[in-house]
C-alpha cells in the first residue's frame, strides 16, 4: 500500500481504492468496473502469477484490434497439477459446452475489457470468472485470447481448490439458467409444472377409472385406491406441478415489476 500511495501521489492518473477489509476478489473486481474511466479495462490478480510486461499488448489489441475482450491464456502453468490444473482443465471444458464461448482459460486473472463492456453487464456473487459469458450475452461477440506468460507463485497459498470449483461449476448452471430463463421464467417452471400436473392427474385419473371398473364389472370392492403406492406418488406429482407453476408465475411478475436493467449492448443508432 505505502508503494501504491507512493505512486499515486506522483500521478493523478492513478487512484487507489481501498476496502476497510479483505472483501474478496469479487468485490475488488467490482468496485474496480465501477471506478474505471478509460477506454481499456485490464484486470490482473495481485498474486504476481501474472506478467504486468502484457499489459501493452492486451491494450492494443482492444483498443487497435477494436476486440471488446481478450482473455489470457496460460498455455503453459506453473501450478500443482492434480488440485489445480486438472480441476481447471474439466472446469474450461464444462465452461465452454455451457457457455458456448470458447476460451481456454475462463480462470486467468489477466483479461482486457472495452469500457462499455464491463458497464453493460452486472457482475455479482463469483461471476467475475464468467465475465466473457456475461457479455457475449449481451451481445458482445468480439472475444478472442491471448497466450500469456505464467510463473509459480512466490507468496503465500492458492485458495483454489475443491470448494473453489464446485462453486465455480454450480455458478456456470445457475448463468445457464438465468441466461436462457431469467427474463421469462415461466417457460421453464411454467412448463416442468404443467407437465408435472398432467402426469399426476391422468394417473390419478386411471386409478380411479380402475376402481370403477372393479366395482361395476368385477364386483370386487376391497381393493382401496389409497393403497396403491402410485395413488400418492400421483398427488405428489400434481401438488409439485402447481407449486412449480405458481412459482413461475411469481417469478413472472417480478421480472415485469422490477426495475428495468439494462442487459443488452446497442452497437448503433441512427
Amino acid at each position: 500500500m505505502k508503494i501504491l500511495k507512493k505512486i499515486a501521489s506522483n500521478d493523478d492518473n492513478v487512484k487507489i481504492i481501498s476496502f476497510s477489509r479483505n472483501f474478496g476478489h469479487q468485490a475488488a473486481v467490482t468496485a474496480g468496473i465501477r471506478n474505471v474511466t478509460g477506454d481499456a479495462v485490464i484486470i490482473m490478480d495481485a498474486d504476481l502469477q501474472d506478467f504486468p510486461e502484457e499489459i501493452p499488448e492486451l491494450y492494443d489489441m482492444v483498443v487497435e484490434g477494436n476486440y471488446d475482450i481478450v482473455s489470457g491464456w496460460k498455455k503453459k502453468r506453473f501450478d500443482n497439477v492434480i488440485t489445480k490444473n486438472l480441476p481447471s482443465k474439466l472446469f474450461n471444458a464444462a465452461a465452454r459446452k455451457v457457455s458456448g464461448v470458447f476460451l481456454h482459460d475462463f480462470n486467468c486473472g489477466l483479461k482486457a475489457y472495452k469500457k462499455q463492456v464491463v458497464k453493460s453487464i452486472d457482475v455479482y456473487g463469483d461471476m467475475h470468472r464468467y465475465i466473457p459469458v456475461l457479455a457475449a450475452n449481451a451481445g458482445f461477440r468480439k472475444i478472442t485470447e491471448k497466450p500469456v506468460q505464467h510463473q509459480a507463485r512466490p507468496y503465500g497459498v492458492s485458495k483454489f481448490g475443491t470448494e473453489r470449483f464446485i462453486r465455480g461449476f454450480l455458478d456456470l448452471v445457475t448463468l445457464w439458467f438465468v441466461s436462457r430463463f431469467g427474463g421469462r421464467p415461466m417457460h421453464f417452471f411454467g412448463a416442468v409444472g404443467t407437465l408435472m400436473f398432467l402426469v399426476g392427474f391422468l394417473s390419478a385419473l386411471w386409478l380411479g377409472i380402475s376402481k370403477l371398473i372393479d366395482v361395476y364389472y368385477f364386483k370386487i370392492y376391497g381393493n382401496l385406491i389409497a393403497n396403491n403406492p402410485w395413488f400418492f406418488i400421483s398427488l405428489t406429482m400434481m401438488t409439485l406441478g402447481t407449486m412449480l407453476f405458481i412459482g413461475g408465475f411469481l417469478g413472472e411478475l417480478i421480472v415485469r415489476t422490477k426495475r428495468e436493467h439494462k442487459n443488452y449492448h446497442i452497437e448503433t443508432e441512427f
